[in-house]
C-alpha cells in the first residue's frame, strides 16, 4: 500500500518571538485557512468559547425541551456574536409542550417515583419542627434558670413550700427515680370507727351537658374542715389504745404516694415519739389548696394578683371544690350518720356532707397504720349503700389547655380528659388514691368552667363522669404495689430516726425529695417570731417579707381548724 502523505499547510514562523507575526505577514498567510469558518480576535484577558461542550448534566428534569439544547450550542456563547442577528429572527410557531396524559403507565411510573422522595420531606419536615420545639423549650428552661427576676412559671416552681432555716440538719435526700421501683403488698384493710354525717348524691347531674349547663351556687354557712392529724381527738384516741404505730391522713398518704408525679414544693411534718410515727400538715399548708396545671409545659402569669396565676388558680380550684361537693347533693335534711358525729364540729353548727372513715393497714408483722379518709356523699344501689367521692376540675381559660370544654365536652370527652391527665397528672393521681384508701364504690369528677375567661367568681357545671376507683387507676397507670412501697420505705426510714420533729419537703427545682430535722417548736407561731442569733441571721427579702406575713395570717384564719367558703 502506497502512504498518501499528509499536506500540514503552511506555518508562518515568526523569528522575532512567540506568538503570532504581525498583521502585515498574517495577512498572507490567512490564504491558507478553511472558508466558512467564524472567527473573532480576542486578547489574553477575553474568555475562550468553548467548541464543544461534553459536561452538560442531560439527566436534569428542569433543564429546557428546545432541540437545541445540544452538545453544540452556542448561542449563549459571545464567542460567537455573528449568530446574535440570526436567533434574533428566529421563532417557534408553538412553544408549548405537548400535553401529557394524566392517566397512563408513564405517569404512574413518575408519581411512584415522587412517593418515597414525599414522604421523605414530610418526614423531615416533622422532626425539623419536632427539633425547633424542643430548642424552644430548652431555650425557655435555661432563659428561667438563668434570670431569677424573669417572672417566669419555672421562677415560681423553684420557690419552697417551706424556708428552709440555717439550724435545721438534713438527714436524707431521695430521689425520685428510686421510688417507681418500689413495690409492696398491704393487706385489706379494716374500718375502726366511721363518723360524720352523708347525703345522698343527685342523680340528675349525671345528665348535665354544655348545652344544659347549670350555674355553680356558693354555699357560704357551711363548714369545711381541714385537721391535721395530731390535731385529731379520735385519732388521739386510737394513738392512746395503741391501735397502731403510723397515724396519718388521706390527704398526707395520697400526697407520698403521687410524689414522683408532683412538680411544685409541698412538705409534710413528721413526728416521732416513743415508738409512734405522725405523720402532719403544717397549718396554711399547700396541701389544703389544689393545684392547677401543675405538669403543663405552658407558662402561667406569675403576678401574684393575676386571676391566672398558679396561687390564684389554687384558691379558686379549692373554691370550686368545696362548693360542688355540696350542690351535687339532696339536700332534704336526711342524712345518713355513723357511728360518732363530726368530731370537729361544734353543737349546733352547720357542717358539709362529709364522712371520716379510720382505717388500720397492716405493713409489717408488729406495724400497723392507721389513716382518716374521707367519702362525700353516699347512693343507694341494687339496695346497697355505696360510697362517693365528689371532686371537680375547673376550667379558667382554654387558650392555656387548648381544648374548649363547651365545644368538646359532649362530643370528645375522651380528649378533655386526656387533656387534663396531661396538665393536672399529680391532683388526679391524689384525688384516685384518697378514693382507694377510702374504699370508695365511685368517685365523681366534675367539670366546672368560668362563665368568661376574666370572671373568676362565677361558674357553670359543664358534666358529671362517675368512675370506678380502680379502673380510673389502671387508666392512669397509678400501680396501687407502687404506693404502698413508697409509703413503706418512707415509713421504715423515719422509723430508724431518733425521737424529734422532721419535715420532708420536696425540692422546688429537682425531682427529689429532703428530710430536714428541726427544732421541736418549728412551724409554731412563738418559734416564727423568734428572732435567730444575730451572727446567723439571715437578711430576708421583700418577698420573704410577704411570704412570712402571709403564713401568720393563714394560721391566724385556720385555727379553729375550720375552713368557711367565702365568696
Amino acid at each position: 500500500m502506497v502512504g498518501v502523505a499528509f499536506d500540514v499547510g503552511a506555518v508562518p514562523f515568526n523569528p522575532d518571538g512567540w506568538g503570532p507575526m504581525d498583521s502585515t505577514t498574517a495577512a498572507a498567510a490567512n490564504n491558507n485557512l478553511p472558508l466558512n469558518v467564524p472567527f473573532a480576535p480576542f486578547s489574553r484577558s477575553d474568555k475562550l468559547g468553548r467548541i464543544a461542550d461534553w459536561t452538560r448534566n442531560f439527566n436534569n428534569p428542569t433543564r429546557s425541551k428546545n432541540p437545541a439544547d445540544s452538545a453544540f450550542d452556542f448561542t449563549l456563547d459571545d464567542s460567537f456574536p455573528g449568530n446574535a442577528d440570526d436567533d434574533a429572527t428566529f421563532r417557534l410557531v408553538d412553544g408549548k409542550p405537548p400535553p401529557r396524559p394524566k392517566f397512563g403507565p408513564k405517569w404512574r411510573y413518575q408519581q411512584q417515583r415522587q412517593l418515597p422522595q414525599r414522604r421523605d420531606e414530610e418526614v423531615e419536615a416533622k422532626k425539623r419542627e419536632a427539633e425547633k420545639e424542643r430548642a424552644r423549650r430548652d431555650r425557655l428552661y435555661h432563659q428561667n434558670r438563668s434570670n431569677p427576676n424573669n417572672p417566669r412559671r419555672e421562677a415560681a416552681v423553684c420557690k419552697s413550700s417551706v424556708d428552709i432555716q440555717p439550724e435545721w440538719n438534713m438527714h436524707d435526700q431521695i430521689p425520685f427515680s428510686t421510688f417507681t421501683k418500689l413495690s409492696y403488698n398491704v393487706p385489706e384493710p379494716e374500718d375502726l370507727l366511721l363518723c360524720g354525717a352523708l347525703e345522698s348524691y343527685d342523680r340528675s347531674f349525671d345528665r348535665i351537658n354544655p348545652k344544659n349547663e347549670r350555674r355553680l351556687e356558693r354555699f357560704k354557712n357551711r363548714n369545711f374542715f381541714k385537721v391535721t392529724t395530731t390535731d385529731d381527738p379520735v385519732i388521739r384516741r386510737l394513738a392512746n389504745e395503741d391501735k397502731a404505730t403510723v397515724f396519718a391522713t388521706d390527704t398526707i398518704l395520697s400526697t407520698l404516694m403521687c410524689a414522683p408525679r408532683s412538680v411544685y414544693s409541698w412538705d409534710i411534718v413528721v413526728q416521732r415519739v416513743g415508738n409512734k410515727l405522725f405523720f402532719d400538715k403544717r397549718d396554711g399548708s399547700q396541701l389544703d389548696l389544689l393545684s392547677v396545671h401543675e405538669t403543663s409545659q405552658e407558662p402561667l402569669p406569675e403576678a401574684k394578683d393575676d386571676i391566672n396565676s398558679a396561687h390564684s388558680l389554687s384558691v379558686e380550684a379549692a373554691y370550686i371544690n368545696q362548693n360542688f361537693s355540696q350542690q351535687v347533693l339532696i339536700r332534704d335534711g336526711n342524712k345518713v350518720t355513723f357511728d360518732e358525729p363530726n368530731p370537729f364540729a361544734n353543737e349546733g353548727e352547720e357542717v358539709a356532707s362529709v364522712a371520716y372513715r379510720y382505717r388500720r393497714w397492716k405493713l409489717d408483722n408488729d406495724m400497723y397504720l392507721v389513716a382518716r379518709c374521707e367519702v362525700h356523699s353516699v347512693v343507694e344501689l341494687n339496695k346497697q349503700r355505696s360510697f362517693l367521692t365528689v371532686n371537680a376540675l375547673n376550667e379558667f381559660d382554654p387558650k392555656y389547655s387548648g381544648v374548649d370544654w363547651r365545644q368538646k365536652l359532649e362530643t370528645q370527652r375522651g380528649a378533655v380528659l386526656a387533656t387534663e391527665l396531661k396538665n393536672n397528672a399529680n391532683k388526679l393521681a391524689k384525688w384516685t388514691a384518697q378514693a382507694l384508701l377510702g374504699s370508695a364504690d365511685m368517685m365523681k369528677l366534675g367539670y366546672v368552667s368560668r362563665i368568661h375567661p376574666r370572671d373568676h367568681f362565677n361558674h357553670v357545671i359543664l358534666g358529671v363522669v362517675g368512675y370506678k376507683p380502680k379502673d380510673f387507676a389502671a387508666q392512669i397507670n397509678l400501680n396501687t404495689t407502687n404506693m404502698w412501697g413508697i409509703v413503706k420505705s418512707i415509713v421504715d426510714l423515719c422509723m430508724k430516726l431518733n425521737e424529734g420533729k422532721y419535715v420532708i419537703v420536696k425540692d422546688p427545682s429537682k425531682p427529689q425529695i429532703r428530710i430536714y430535722e428541726v427544732p421541736a417548736d418549728a412551724f409554731e407561731n412563738d418559734y416564727v417570731e423568734e428572732p435567730l442569733p444575730e451572727d446567723e441571721q439571715v437578711q430576708p427579702t421583700a418577698e420573704g417579707a410577704d411570704g412570712g406575713e402571709e403564713a401568720a395570717a393563714t394560721t391566724n384564719d385556720v385555727e379553729d381548724k375550720a375552713i368557711d367558703v367565702q365568696a
